[in-house]
């Protein structure tokens, strides 16, 4: 990464969800915490690799969290 670009943190996580209705995982314990990344597209090419790797469960779910947005309110439309 260019020391130029700024960086957009983005966590990929996911897990067995209790309903497919909602985002509650059924247990936290077993939440897979896939790491943190540098900007979107990192982050979405290693949440679609986990997505299709639990294609045949439904109720197993990746999710890309934007925590750039969280850590810094003001470039929540980035």
């Amino acid at each position: 990464m260019a020391e130029t670009e700024k960086q957009l943190l983005h966590l990929v996580i996911g897990g067995e969800l209790s309903s497919l209705d909602g985002v509650t995982f059924t247990d936290l314990e077993k939440v897979d915490i896939v790491g943190i990344y540098p900007n979107y597209a990192s982050a979405y090419t290693v949440w679609k690799q986990k997505a299709q790797m639990t294609v045949d469960s439904a109720q197993t779910r990746y999710f890309i969290v934007h925590l750039h947005r969280l850590l810094d309110p003001a470039v929540a439309g980035a």
